[in-house]
């Protein structure tokens, strides 16, 4: 997916990165980017302010896709999809967003138009995601479950 590539550049990742890469690069990135740096220099600190706020963008993004993050959710994401119904889905750009009745809300990646047609025309689509879309697609939490 595009946007896992272009964040991974930002940050100065490869692909093999693995959680405690990703913060110490982070850390490192947002040092280089704080304010107290910038004290004279209003157009830099401007120019620090929005390259922070790109950064944090792109690591808290590839934090909730990363390996350790996933099988540390995995209980409450199998919980969700096991015995939550879906309240409603929605697709753009290859990017399948499901929100569930428990409150919680995934991102399914790479998913194409025709899944997504097959899932809109499905008898149900909580069995339809169950075989098709929950196995197949990479995911990401992006709304918590409320408690």
């Amino acid at each position: 997916m595009k946007k896992i590539a272009d964040y991974r550049k930002l940050l100065d990742l490869d692909a093999k990165a693995d959680l405690s890469a990703l913060k110490s690069r982070y850390r490192q990135i947002m040092k280089e980017c704080h304010p107290d740096k910038f004290v004279n220099d209003e157009e830099g600190l401007r120019a620090a302010e929005e390259r922070s706020k790109e950064m944090i963008e792109a690591y808290h993004f590839l934090v909730s896709i990363c390996p350790e993050t996933l099988e540390n959710q995995k209980p409450i994401y199998k919980n969700t999809i096991e015995t939550s119904n879906i309240s409603d889905f929605d697709w753009k750009g290859h990017i399948l967003t499901i929100s569930f009745l428990d409150g919680s809300k995934y991102e399914y990646f790479n998913v194409p138009r025709n899944e997504y047609i097959k899932l809109v025309n499905a008898d149900s689509p909580g069995r339809f995601a169950k075989r098709h879309i929950y196995p197949k697609y990479g995911y990401r939490n992006v709304l918590k479950t409320a408690e």
